[in-house]
Parts: C-alpha cells; structure tokens; sequence
C-alpha cells in the first residue's frame, strides 16, 4: 500500500516523470500555524545540485492545496503537491526489455503485467520521497521544537574519515560508478512512553518507515549490530537518576520497544546508486539473452548525499504518529 500510519495517515503518489508528486496526510490535529516557508529547509537539503548528485534540476516548490486556512491546519486531509519540471523520458525507453540492474524495473513490469509507469523509474525512483520529506517537516511540527533532530552522513564508501568522503563521491563518478553510505540520527527531547508493544514499539515503526525509503538497506538503534559482539555488562545502560537516563546508550533511547528519556541514536545504511553510467552485462528480454547495457539519463553518484534528510523524516513521521497514540 501506498498509505502508512493509524492516526497520522501518510499517502505518498505521483511518478517520477508524470505531472506531479506529493502526499497527502490525514490526521494532522487543527490549529498548526504553517505555510510553504516552512518546507523550504528540508526541501533544500535533499535538492540536487552538490557534487554528486543528479544534474536533473527541479524547484521543488511545495504547493499545499487542502487542510490549511489562514495559515493554520483544519484538521482535514492536508495535501502537498510538487510538479515534475525537468524530465527526459526518452532517457529510459530502453529499459523496459533491457531493465536496470538491482532497480525495481523487472518486478514492477512482472507485478503490474506492464501497465507500470518505467519513466524514471516511476513509482519506484526516489523523487517519491519528496513526499515523505515534506510530510516529516509536518511531523516534526506535532513534536514540537523541544524536539531536535540532528543528523549527518557518518560514513561514505565505507570510510568514516569525513574529509575523504568527497575523494571517494569523485573517483567513483570518473570511474561511471556510484557509493553508499550510513547516515545517523539522533533524536533529543522525546519522553519515557512512546511505542505501543509489541508489534508497534518505537523502533518498528521507525525502521518500517525507513526500509519503505527505496535506497535503504539496513537499519540498527543504539550499538545495533555491535551488541551482538558485546557481553551483557558491557552492554546495559545503568539507570542514573529519577528521570531514567543512563550512564551509557547502547539500546539507543528504547528499551521494550519504548522510549527510555533518553537521545534516540538510529543508523540507515544507503546502498549505492543503481544506475551507473559504466556498462553492465544483465538479461535483454526483447532479445531473450544476456547482453551489453548502457544506462542513459541522470543519476546520483552517491545518493546518500541527498537521502540524509529522508531518514529523518523518516523518524519523525513515526515518533508523531506515536505521539498522536499517547
């Protein structure tokens, strides 16, 4: 399904090259001041335009055509538009008989019989995240500003030390490659009490949020795969005062699948782009064997460059719709 949430209800719609893009959120309570100002930031930080990322070029401007009167949500369905103003469709006629390595090409075609929309990936191309982005700045909004999020890529190519990392982005570009990366959240000022066990703890409904954004391939809180190299009293986060923090953070502000007072750390692994410029030998359809193929359009070398802000919408969407639970 393309809806998520009980309460805060996300739809995301729209193709990559149809006329439009957006989201449309049910369950925003009324009397939230907001205007399309309020969208710019985070719609700045995953625009294209740094080295690295796609020279496809869009405004990205957010047209917000129902929930808000005067400035303020009516607690109706709040919907955003964005226009797609910058396609080039013949870039990806081929790639319906010859589909891209490692994209959703082939398995939309086979679980549409066809009728799937192949332009730049359509449905599956992460222009669809603008939606997801805009709706996290309205989560974000029903948090309240006492709750800071601060997020950064900590890894590119497998390198930590940051000041390789646009080294990296360059020679994978002039080798007509891509790289991935690990991006890292940390979450200040959400209360003890958010999460619903068992299936709906916090950290499910963060990480189906953020396994539903197309590049992400792994998800871990806290020390996440580190705790299971770990011995159990290097582990546990001894309780140091009444209001629940702890001397250390290794369960990442949830215990029990609920927030613990403390700052919620989450990782996303970002996998590498698919679509390189470098020739690939995979399946032709049309021709029944595997041959030569050479991706055409515009493309992101390192998509983790962009996808930053993603994952935090990612978790702020969940964490409001918990919220909203409470």
């Amino acid at each position: 399904m393309n809806s998520w949430g009980n309460i805060f209800r996300v739809t995301i719609w729209g193709e990559s090259h149809g006329k439009q893009v957006g989201v449309s959120i049910d369950g925003v309570p009324a009397g939230i001041a907001l205007c399309e100002d309020d969208f710019a930031a985070d719609l700045d930080r995953r625009r294209s335009g740094a080295v690295g990322t796609t020279p496809r070029k869009e405004s990205d401007t957010p047209h917000i055509v129902s929930g808000l009167y005067q400035g303020h949500t009516t607690g109706s369905p709040l919907t955003i538009e964005f226009f797609n103003e910058d396609t080039r469709s013949g870039d990806y006629s081929n790639l319906v008989t010859h589909p891209r390595p490692s994209h959703a090409d082939w398995v939309a075609q086979k679980k549409w019989n066809g009728h799937n929309d192949p332009r730049g990936g359509g449905h599956f191309s992460g222009r669809i995240t603008l939606g997801l982005v805009a709706a996290g700045v309205v989560a974000k909004k029903i948090l309240g500003e006492q709750v800071i999020f601060s997020t950064e890529i900590i890894e590119i190519g497998g390198e930590r030390d940051k000041q390789r990392h646009s080294e990296i982005i360059e020679q994978a570009r002039m080798n007509n490659d891509s790289v991935g990366g690990i991006v890292e959240c940390r979450i200040d000022g959400i209360p003890a009490g958010f999460g619903e066990p068992f299936f709906d703890s916090a950290e499910s409904l963060m990480a189906h949020l953020l396994f539903s954004v197309p590049a992400v391939k792994g998800v871990e809180f806290g020390a996440g795969f580190a705790a299971s190299r770990m011995l159990g009293s290097q582990h546990n986060d001894p309780i140091v005062d009444t209001d629940g923090h702890t001397m250390t953070n290794n369960a990442g502000g949830i215990v029990g699948g609920i927030t613990n007072n403390n700052q919620i750390v989450l990782r996303a692994a970002i996998k590498p782009t698919p679509s390189i410029s470098s020739e690939q030998n995979t399946f032709n359809f049309e021709h029944g064997a595997v041959e030569p193929l050479v991706i055409k359009g515009r493309h992101d070398v390192c998509i983790t460059l962009r996808a930053a802000v993603v994952v935090e919408a990612a978790a702020a969407i969940a964490l409001a719709e918990l919220k909203l639970r409470a």
